[in-house]
């Protein structure tokens, strides 16, 4: 297969090495319980702790703070790996790429010294909050509040569509701390859950896929958190904090779709393949040969593109607005893809023991969070 030719310019031996432990490491400890991880609407705590001795979390944070010391090219393997086995449950996204990034990026010297290795070892799990009930891509409109009463800032309100939420030890809370309008008044606050008073988890949201993926409202009712938990120390900085890394954000999603893109080909050929209908092989009919050869384009074009985006935030040259278009490019194209390999399965394609069922459910919500891409297109199209 052209994919097969193909090889990313960003990938290294390191990287081959990693590929390989990882894939090792999800075929053993992932791949056989996405099952019951989907009926109990979450990984197991314990995962966490196994994934962190393999080293894969945190694992681009630097190794004074006890990651791996590592690139957004070593998560990209990560992410590549579980989209190769269809695990839509780990949100380790959320918390190496996302989370530990924010801590590391903004956090004082204190803040990373006391979050990142627990982070890194599995002993933390990391979520933002940032979606609320009534405020989706806008989030200059969020309600949150966190009032200073001397040394403890008071957090009351919600937050919704929370990945983590269950297990979520930290979590760092987009919240308003200033009458200022617009961004202004906004600060980030991390919140340490364990025995915290006023810390509510709320339901379990029922989604139309990733069922495995632990994702529940929380609500802070008069939560008081120490006034040195400010993510950098300086109050007000919370929407400059969301904007320089949210791209990497945005990035990660199309690191996903297009791995998912790439998967779902290699599925619905080797399905082709050993499928016949009609006394002949599902290969030999030009429809289904011609819709294939259509998704291996695409897929290799959202590959290439993606690779543009990894190499340029490898050397820290990648903008805001290219990590957009690539969020809904590639977005929107595991959509299509992921789409029409699913028909060739016919009914079977249906059935959620077939990966390829699992993919399409999934794929829906890439194109939401993040940032819409109607969000993302204006994104661009403010930099034309």
């Amino acid at each position: 297969m052209i994919l097969d030719d193909y090889r990313s310019p960003w990938r290294t031996e390191e990287l081959d090495d990693l590929r390989a432990m990882v894939r090792t490491f999800m075929n053993k400890e992932s791949a056989p319980h996405h099952a019951r991880w989907a009926q109990q609407h979450g990984v197991d705590r314990d995962f966490w702790k196994q994934a962190g001795e393999a080293g894969l979390l945190c694992i681009s944070i630097p190794e004074e703070y006890g990651g791996g010391g590592g690139t957004f090219a070593h998560e990209a393997v990560i992410m590549e790996e579980q989209a190769r086995i269809a695990d839509t449950a780990w949100a380790n996204v959320v918390h190496s790429a996302i989370v530990a990034h924010y801590i590391a990026a903004f956090g004082t010297e204190e803040q990373k010294l006391r979050w990142l290795p627990g982070m890194a070892s599995g002993e933390l799990v990391g979520a933002i909050a940032m979606t609320e009930p009534t405020t989706g891509s806008d989030l200059q409109s969020i309600r949150t509040r966190a009032r200073q009463d001397g040394d403890s800032y008071v957090v009351n309100g919600s937050k919704t569509f929370i990945s983590n939420g269950t297990h979520c030890d930290l979590v760092i809370i987009a919240a308003r701390t200033s009458e200022e309008a617009g961004g202004k008044g906004m600060s980030l606050i991390v919140a340490e859950t364990d025995g915290l008073a006023g810390f509510q988890r709320g339901r379990v949201m029922e989604k139309i896929g990733m069922h495995g993926q632990d994702t529940r409202e929380l609500a802070f009712v008069d939560m008081r958190v120490p006034a040195s938990n400010v993510l950098g120390g300086v109050e007000g900085l919370g929407f400059i904090q969301l904007m320089q890394q949210l791209p990497q954000e945005r990035l990660a999603i199309a690191v996903g779709a297009a791995a998912e893109c790439e998967f779902a080909v290699r599925e619905a050929t080797a399905y082709a393949s050993d499928r016949d209908a009609f006394g002949k092989n599902l290969l030999a009919f030009q429809n289904t040969r011609f819709v294939l050869a259509e998704c291996v384009a695409d897929s290799l074009a959202a590959r290439t593109l993606v690779d543009h985006c990894i190499a340029q935030h490898v050397t820290g040259d990648l903008d805001a607005a290219t990590a957009s278009l690539a969020k809904f490019w590639c977005t929107d194209m595991q959509n299509k893809v992921v789409d029409r390999c699913l028909q060739i399965f016919g009914g079977y394609g249906y059935m959620t023991e077939y990966p390829i069922a699992r993919r399409f459910a999934a794929a829906r919500v890439q194109k939401i969070y993040g940032g819409t891409n109607e969000i993302m297109k204006e994104l661009v199209a403010r930099s034309l």
